[in-house]
């Protein structure tokens, strides 16, 4: 590395041909595993993380290879945990039986525009959420962590603390043991994979209940995100799961398991709620942001001044975006593509007497909602992670606003028989939209990851381009080959048996058609509205009244549409993490405890999204959804004991290792 010493520039291996070789072939074999992982399971996974690992792996063998490097290559691959999502929107076309497969150039438009306008717009985002923000960023940091451990000890890099010493190392490779070990005895069902209790109580019928994952990735989340965002998605699951589902099936008595009925209760009706709920928050959110945003935008112009000054070489590498008139440029190409799509969709979908209305509708729709959903979702992913923002909420949103407009502007024109197109239309626009979302969702992880190992953030936002591009490259095939080998519950014609259950697709078409066909409950996105009201005016008057007490309003809302599979265990981590660091500050060395606790946080990450990848190729390829199964059902109390009680006595050592660790 050398350092000119008059600028401050620094001149290193960061963005080369191998590291973004790596990164694409990463991206393809994690997309095809996440688009089939989606769809089984309603869930996305994170890749970063796997895939620092595996870069610093194969990078090690070759000489000159950088931490900078390896951040590359995790950025291009980051792209198939994201872009992925895409699963959540695009098979609806299908469920409402529009489509019958995907064409791949129209599904590859979607996703690459869409993707790359992701990036574009979260690029004046950076200063205002990311350099002159204190979100916790989850997974950014854990990868941060990652990338510092496993860089050569002896480079400039390396400095004297427990990241980049063989003691972070050790935690790092421990916890990354611990979650791999864990989650293959998870996937043989002697452990299980979840503690769930599901209950009537009272006289006329109501149901509840709770699920806890026995997930060290998600328990490692919540140690990350902290206190304040554990609790507030521990009040929206009480309001979720306290009041919300017991009171809609006492509103809808019916016959059944108390599993059934509570899971239906949330979600055909609280999931609605929780959606309200994450609307009010993210446009308090938005409102909240107007003033650093615009901030942002004046740093990046006042950065661009000073480039076409020619003195590019006075800022600071680290601060070298890609110039706002690049963006700018980049933004208008994307458009051409996305107003080519919506006005094809148009004419071939029998509305081709408006295909002029509903393509300049369609782009400034994209180019509105594009950049609110960039704002709100790079916010929600510096709240709680990328894994974990509720991605299909924002779908939920979007698609309603989509049909709304499309019901008040256009179906009056319409003949009564072209409701049907109308909706398929809605979808679409919502899908390129979510392309958007799914990428800003990403994008700001990967640069607060870059800020932490001293990398170029126009390198990244470039390295992220050429990862959009090579996962919508696999995505319409592998979703193609899933849609004929499998199909997608609801969609007409297709064996519930095999099908796959798609959930949040089959969620967000519903919503398209009840809007445009009128039948859709109002009432219960206006209750989740007031609900998030609450929540802003609560988390105001802790502002005033308490010195560090918060609620943030986004994650009670996250906390009531989030089954409780994912924020229960969430909330444990957020729990654990603030004991832990209580009890580090009365020991002698309590920064060194606080680092190692986050190091062995982000390997409990990295050892479970590994062996997510493999198990989901396993189980995609073989066809059997239990392939490492060597108990049955008549086993499963036993495993609930046995795993439960497994998790937290490995729980409980980790954290006993790591406090005498940190005094060695």
């Amino acid at each position: 590395m050398r350092v000119q010493p008059q600028t401050g520039v620094t001149s290193l291996s960061e963005m080369t041909i191998r590291g973004l070789l790596i990164g694409v072939i990463i991206t393809v074999i994690f997309t095809a595993a996440n688009v089939y992982f989606g769809l089984k399971a309603g869930l996305t996974f994170s890749t970063s993380i796997p895939a620092a690992v595996i870069s610093m792996a194969i990078l090690r063998g070759f000489p000159g290879a950088t931490m900078q490097e390896n951040n590359i290559v995790q950025t291009v691959a980051s792209a198939a945990g994201t872009l992925s999502s895409i699963i959540f929107v695009l098979p609806g076309l299908i469920i409402v039986g529009w489509w019958t497969g995907f064409p791949f150039w129209m599904s590859f438009g979607i996703c690459a525009a869409g993707g790359i306008l992701g990036v574009m717009y979260t690029i004046p985002l950076r200063r205002a959420l990311v350099t002159d923000s204190d979100l916790p960023y989850p997974e950014g940091v854990a990868c941060a962590e990652v990338l510092k451990v496993g860089s050569n000890p002896a480079s400039a890099e390396a400095a004297d603390s427990v990241e980049a010493g063989g003691t972070g190392l050790k935690a790092v490779v421990m916890g990354s043991i611990v979650s791999a070990v864990f989650y293959v005895i998870v996937q043989t069902k002697i452990f299980a994979s979840d503690v769930a209790q599901y209950f009537h109580f009272g006289n006329k019928g109501a149901a509840s209940g709770f699920d806890f994952s026995l997930s060290f990735a998600l328990f490692a989340i919540g140690h990350l995100v902290g206190l304040s965002v554990g609790i507030a998605m521990l009040v929206g699951a009480l309001i979720g799961w306290g009041w919300a589902v017991p009171h809609f099936t006492l509103l809808h008595p019916a016959a059944g398991a108390a599993a059934d009925l509570a899971q239906g209760a949330w979600s055909h009706y609280v999931r609605f709620v929780g959606a309200g709920a994450i609307g009010v928050a993210a446009i308090w959110t938005l409102g909240t942001l107007v003033k650093p945003v615009i901030g942002g935008l004046s740093g990046a112009m006042a950065a661009s001044r000073v480039r076409k000054a020619g003195q590019a070489d006075t800022l600071p590498r680290t601060e070298h975006d890609i110039p706002i008139g690049m963006v700018g440029l980049v933004s208008l190409v994307c458009l051409i593509p996305v107003a080519w799509l919506l006005w094809h969709f148009s004419v071939i979908s029998g509305l081709g007497s408006h295909a002029l209305l509903l393509t300049l509708g369609g782009v400034v729709f994209v180019v509105i909602m594009g950049f609110l959903v960039s704002t709100v979702c790079g916010y929600m992913a510096g709240l709680i992670g990328s894994s974990n923002s509720p991605l299909s909420g924002i779908g939920i949103l979007v698609v309603v606003i989509a049909a709304l407009l499309l019901v008040l502007g256009v179906k009056s024109l319409m003949p009564a028989d072209t409701g049907k197109a109308l909706v398929a239309f809605a979808l679409f626009v919502t899908s390129i939209v979510f392309a958007v979302a799914s990428i800003a969702n990403n994008n700001l992880q990967d640069l607060k990851t870059g800020q932490l190992v001293d990398a170029t953030p126009s390198k990244q936002q470039w390295a992220l381009v050429i990862g959009v591009i090579a996962g919508a490259l696999i995505i319409p095939p592998v979703l193609d080959l899933l849609n004929h080998a499998y199909g997608f519950v609801g969609a007409p014609g297709v064996n519930p048996a095999r099908a796959l259950p798609a959930p949040q697709a089959g969620l967000i078409s519903a919503l398209a058609q009840g809007v445009i066909q009128n039948n859709i409950d109002w009432w219960l996105i206006g209750m989740g509205g007031v609900i998030g009201v609450a929540s802003i005016v609560f988390d105001a008057i802790l502002k005033r009244t308490t010195k560090s007490a918060r609620l943030p309003p986004l994650a009670i809302g996250l906390g009531i549409y989030l089954p409780t599979s994912t924020t229960l265990m969430v909330v444990v981590g957020a729990v654990v993490g603030w004991w832990f660091n209580r009890r580090a500050d009365r020991t002698p060395k309590p920064e060194a405890a606080k680092q190692l606790g986050v190091l062995l946080a982000s390997g409990l990450i990295v050892g479970e999204s590994l062996l997510g990848v493999v198990i989901a190729a396993v189980v995609a390829f073989s066809g059997n959804a239990s392939p490492l199964a060597l108990v049955g059902p008549g086993f499963e109390t036993a495993s609930i004991w046995i795993g439960g009680i497994a998790f937290v006595a490995v729980t409980f050592v980790l954290y006993r290792w790591i406090e005498r660790l940190a005094q060695k």
